[in-house]
């Protein structure tokens, strides 16, 4: 499964996981959803994030969404 990665135009902050490019079934009160990336089939996810996690909620919720901590100004 290819995971795709995004970010929230409004709320720097917050990154979401999809599976698909879109982020179809990402929040819209979030929007606008950025691109950020992909994860091949055969990468591992950054932060240490575990794939089997981010796949089980894509396939629930399709989506997971996770917080960055901003860096101080």
């Amino acid at each position: 499964m290819r995971i795709y990665m995004f970010k929230s135009q409004p709320k720097p902050e917050l990154h979401a996981f999809a599976g698909d490019s879109a982020g179809s079934k990402l929040p819209g009160k979030f929007a606008p959803w950025l691109v950020t990336g992909v994860i091949g089939p055969d990468k591992t996810p950054p932060h240490r994030f575990p794939r089997d996690q981010i796949e089980k909620a894509i396939g629930g919720e399709g989506f997971q969404l996770w917080r960055m901590r901003l860096a101080a100004k």
